[in-house]
């Protein structure tokens, strides 16, 4: 198969899903996560958020967000080019859901601006707590966990960090994990009819 300057070549799918996704069957992340299904194409991701964002938030280290998902991604090569891009995909392949509400007492506006109850992360020594916060109050944790939480879609919570928050990557992932069990955790409220 020869192929005209300027021409791409067409996804061709390696997984089940991947070929359920290109055929139409998959239209929604929701699907796949309420399905418990495994991301291993970052073309799946590509064809369900096409307006997905990428920010870079150290030299190597890579996340990707789009309304109510979330990714992170490491990725290490000699020039900086290929580093984000190994970053680009592996955050497309960790990519999870992020459930926001508004679980502060202070507040019970209804809207989704903060995480829907207390959680935490923890990653290397690194703990976070994320607990949600009033409509207003904005991000109140350092750097990294504020850039994190803001690309997930969350706008106010206070949070608190333990162990040794100076390590970029350590910081992110402990966030990401928290965030992750805004999804995972069954609260009261599910049960309720």
């Amino acid at each position: 198969m020869s192929q005209r300057p300027g021409q791409e070549i067409g996804w061709v799918p390696k997984t089940k899903l991947g070929r359920q996704v290109q055929q139409g069957e998959i239209i929604s992340m929701e699907e796949i996560f309420t399905q418990g299904l495994r991301i291993k194409e970052p073309e799946i991701v590509d064809t369900l958020l096409p307006n997905i964002q990428q920010e870079v938030l150290g030299i190597g280290f890579v996340q990707k967000q789009t309304d109510g998902f979330i990714g992170i991604g490491e990725g290490k090569a000699r020039q900086v080019r290929t580093a984000i891009d190994k970053g680009t995909v592996q955050a497309k392949l960790n990519i999870i859901p992020v459930r926001r509400g508004c679980g502060s007492w202070e507040c019970r506006c209804g809207t989704q601006h903060t995480v829907p109850f207390n959680v935490t992360g923890k990653t290397g020594s690194v703990r976070v707590e994320v607990l949600p916060g009033p409509r207003g109050l904005g991000l109140v944790a350092g750097e990294i966990p504020k850039q994190v939480l803001r690309l997930a879609g969350v706008r106010d919570c206070w949070t608190r960090t333990f162990g040794s928050t100076s390590t970029l990557s350590s910081s992110a992932l402990a966030v990401f994990d928290a965030l992750t069990q805004t999804y995972n955790v069954v609260t009261q409220s599910d049960w309720v009819n």
